[in-house]
């Protein structure tokens, strides 16, 4: 793994909190347990087939969970949902507590956790891991994906952000 000085590292930092990105609840269950995370590091790789893009801090016992259960979801939190954005960073949550009591999450036939009122869920088989620095990269085919009706909630700037519509560029 390549280092770099704390000068570097903090600039990265700095110019990454510029970047307004979505915050999902990435859950899994099965024979390595119920596990899940909070994460900003998300992206479509593909639409054919459909594959999606998740990093995990490698510490996470959800990645370890991941990769044992082959599955996980992808709930892309709405706007109403930052109390369980923080619950899922482990912000909030008593020792021992269980962040799944927080929203309202529904077990699928499927063994997919799903986050009611969530602004879309993707459920996946994992496809690809990989170490990267100081996190896990995971790939997920898309079994599964379903819009919901509310707006994204954003992160930026280390706080919670609305989308809103820019006004329109002067001709």
């Amino acid at each position: 793994m390549t280092t770099c000085d704390e000068t570097a590292r903090s600039a990265f930092l700095a110019a990454m909190a510029r970047a307004a990105t979505a915050v999902a609840a990435v859950a899994t269950d099965g024979p390595a347990g119920r596990r899940g995370t909070t994460v900003s590091a998300l992206s479509s790789v593909s639409a054919e087939p459909p594959l999606l893009l998740v990093c995990l801090h490698r510490l996470s016992p959800t990645c370890a969970a991941i990769e044992g259960n082959g599955r996980f979801t992808v709930n892309l939190l709405s706007e109403s949902q930052s109390a369980i954005s923080d619950v899922f960073a482990g912000r909030g949550l008593a020792q021992g507590e269980d962040k799944f009591a927080t929203g309202d999450w529904r077990l699928g036939a499927d063994g997919a956790l799903r986050l009611a009122g969530a602004a879309a869920t993707f459920h996946c088989a994992l496809e690809a891991a990989h170490a990267h620095g100081t996190h896990r990269v995971f790939v997920g085919q898309v079994l599964e994906s379903a819009p919901g009706a509310e707006r994204p909630l954003l992160y930026q700037e280390r706080a919670y952000r609305r989308l809103a519509p820019c006004a329109p560029a002067p001709v």
